[in-house]
């Protein structure tokens, strides 16, 4: 287990660190335990839990307008490695701007969808009312969980009750 979760003091997860950096908090009493693997983490003077979720004893103000940029993998996972359009997960995806960049429209969270290819040149550099397709649900910033589970290859059952079950979405889609 090379990962740990990190949760806000308000158990809200925040991030994922290495257990070394999660050590460091511990020792120097910005975060506290909550829970740990059975065997010890072992250093030149001694043993120590060897940590799996801490919890930040400070509360740390997370802006929410300043939202993390938009990655392929992410994009791709937020919408469940599916075309938003036509639902298919075979094929080439693509990212499509649902008001395109010729027409004045963002690389934002709220502006860009997972799209198989024939549905993103079927789709051009035209509006979605000229074309006549629809999306399933209108494109938002994804949850900070979602980070936090493309950061762990796998998620252990002892983060699970911390990030309740939108974390677990990612997991299952991410294997189809």
């Amino acid at each position: 287990m090379d990962h740990v979760l990190v949760l806000n003091a308000s158990f809200e997860p925040l991030n994922v660190c290495s257990v070394r950096r999660a050590h460091v908090l511990l020792h120097k009493r910005k975060a506290e335990l909550l829970e740990a693997l059975e065997r010890p983490l072992r250093s030149a003077s001694g043993a120590h839990p060897w940590p799996l979720v801490i919890r930040l004893i400070d509360y740390v103000r997370v802006p929410r307008s300043t939202s993390r940029k938009i990655s392929r993998r992410a994009l791709f996972a937020r919408d469940g490695w599916r075309c938003v359009y036509c639902g298919t997960a075979a094929g080439r995806m693509t990212l499509d701007h649902v008001v395109p960049r010729s027409r004045g429209g963002e690389s934002v969270w709220d502006n860009v969808v997972t799209a198989c290819a024939p549905c993103n040149l079927r789709k051009g550099d035209r509006p979605l009312e000229q074309t006549g397709m629809m999306m399933a649900a209108p494109p938002r910033p994804p949850q900070p969980v979602l980070f936090i589970r493309l950061a762990s290859p796998s998620v252990p059952q002892s983060w699970k009750p911390y990030l309740g079950e939108g974390a677990l979405g990612v997991a299952s889609a991410s294997a189809a």
